[in-house]
């Protein structure tokens, strides 16, 4: 994310934060890519906040919308799936 300031006289001068990310990849795609089952995916990122780079994306027909990753995300995704192996490592 980029922090610019605004040139907006009427809000003062603040500094505004401005979201950069040009493209997520989806939570099918993620395990796919990492070789772990969706529902893995899930259960590990079920704490993670937009900020650690965690969407939602809605369609027009689609009320539980999809699981999506930014870059940040996906690496986020891939230090809990090392945390989860060094704990569990039984678990493949």
């Amino acid at each position: 994310m980029e922090i610019r300031k605004t040139a907006d006289p009427t809000s003062g001068g603040l500094i505004m934060q401005r979201n950069k990310v040009h493209h997520v990849h989806t939570v099918d795609r993620v395990a796919r890519d990492l070789g772990v089952s969706e529902e893995l995916i899930q259960e590990l990122t079920l704490g993670l906040e937009p900020e650690d780079g965690v969407i939602w994306v809605y369609g027009a027909n689609d009320d539980d919308g999809i699981l999506a990753f930014t870059d940040e995300g996906i690496e986020e995704v891939e230090l809990l799936l090392e945390e989860y192996h060094r704990v569990s490592p039984s678990k493949a």
